[in-house]
């Protein structure tokens, strides 16, 4: 597409996002309410659309999970936008009011971004879910999938567009961009046109639209989990943490990807892991670690661990183990490779537990429960636009009020500054 027709999407989606401030809330709801309804009658046809993009990656690919989209799936997908529209807005809150003694009356409200862009890669449900917290924030939104999700988003879009339509809404409210690198480029550089751009994927695409966007960026980053099994830890409570941390979908940022054991339990270790093996996890052990398991975990699966496998994302049926002397210990090693994403420990010490979660630097930390809770549904948010790692603005699941910015009012009755 030229350069002049991809300009021209972004004048469409602006102007179409300034009309959002006149749709009613009762509106928007209802809208959100259609596309769910439409998304669950539209399911052969998604299905059919997303099998397409199946069929050219490789089942072993980590992405494919992500990729994949099933009847169940879509329910819930459904689900989430329906629980979108039952949350009260986040537009025109009182975040502070005060009268200054010269009479002059501020207020503090929550207002839209405006125009918000997303960059991801083989996560089809993206579309639906930046569509619904975008329309019921007020936010016009530019969407930028991969090239291996292109026909399931296309046919995610034409959906959303046939409901706006039907509602009276301007389509370009939501857009999605030619699945080109010649896009993504014309979208880091849409100074004017963009708000804010948000990057959802590995942490190659995430660095890449943090070196050369210039539009400000809110990293989603990758997660690299860890949970930390301390001396004081529950086993029965260990197994089901870590196994469903680790299994319950491995393809997702909040999937369990580093065990630190503390050395004293690891006479434990082989009932720790005993779950994994139901779900074939390869697991990469340190030294005191393999020999723990070694005899009691299947030989195949079991492989002596690297510099490389501490700090590594694995989305994928692995994981690796790290024996670690005391909690400060743990500390460090979790200070050295953790993506800031979510941790936890698991303890029934509550001084030890309590170190952990003020000292540990990360975007959600636990205490005895998995990091697979790390997601804008499960937090009661609805749905998300992502977790944002980083510090400025927002952190952890994004959802409606961290798309939101916020605007001073100011009242006056003649009054003239001296």
């Amino acid at each position: 597409m030229e350069e002049k027709s991809l300009k021209q999407i972004f004048e469409r989606v602006q102007a179409a996002g300034r009309e959002l401030a006149l749709l009613e809330e009762e509106q928007v709801n209802k809208i959100l309410l259609a596309v769910a309804d439409e998304a669950e009658t539209n399911v052969d046809y998604i299905l059919a659309e997303n099998a397409k993009d199946l069929s050219r990656m490789e089942e072993s690919n980590p992405k494919y999970d992500r990729l994949k989209l099933t009847a169940k799936r879509l329910q819930d997908i459904a689900a989430d936008m329906r629980k979108v529209a039952e949350l009260p807005s986040p537009l025109g809150r009182v975040l502070k009011h005060h009268v200054l003694p010269n009479g002059l009356e501020l207020t503090r409200v929550s207002v839209p971004f405006g125009v918000i862009g997303i960059i991801y890669e083989a996560r089809p449900n993206v579309s639906f879910d930046v569509f619904s917290l975008c329309l019921k924030s007020g936010n016009a939104c530019v969407l930028k999938g991969g090239s291996d999700a292109d026909s399931s988003n296309r046919a995610i879009v034409e959906i959303i567009h046939r409901v706006l339509k039907r509602y009276g809404v301007n389509e370009s409210v939501v857009e999605l961009l030619p699945a080109t690198r010649e896009a993504t480029a014309e979208m880091l550089h849409a100074n004017g046109y963009i708000d804010l751009i948000i990057p959802r994927g590995s942490s190659n695409l995430i660095n890449f639209v943090r070196a050369n966007a210039t539009i400000p960026v809110i990293e989603t980053g990758a997660g690299i989990c860890h949970a930390y099994f301390d001396e004081f830890a529950d086993l029965e409570k260990g197994k089901a943490i870590v196994n469903n941390a680790k299994t319950r979908r491995v393809s997702v940022c909040n999937a369990l990807d580093c065990l630190v054991l503390h050395e004293a339990r690891l006479a434990d270790l082989p009932a720790l892991c005993e779950p994994l093996q139901k779900s074939r996890v390869v697991i990469h052990a340190d030294e005191p670690a393999y020999a723990a398991l070694s005899g009691h975990y299947p030989a195949e699966l079991l492989k002596p661990a690297t510099p490389e496998s501490f700090g590594t994302e694995f989305l994928s049926y692995a994981m690796a183990v790290k024996t670690v002397p005391t909690l400060d210990e743990a500390l460090e090693h979790i200070y050295r490779n953790s993506s800031k994403h979510s941790e936890c420990i698991i303890t029934e010490n509550e001084q030890v537990a309590t170190e952990f979660l003020r000292k540990v630097d990360a975007a959600c930390v636990y205490a005895n429960a998995p990091t697979s809770f790390t997601d804008g549904a499960q937090f009661g948010l609805g749905a998300e636009i992502g977790i944002s790692t980083q510090k400025l603005h927002a952190r952890g699941p994004m959802a409606l009020e961290e798309i939101t910015s916020y605007k001073w009012i100011i009242r006056g009755n003649g009054q003239i500054r001296s």
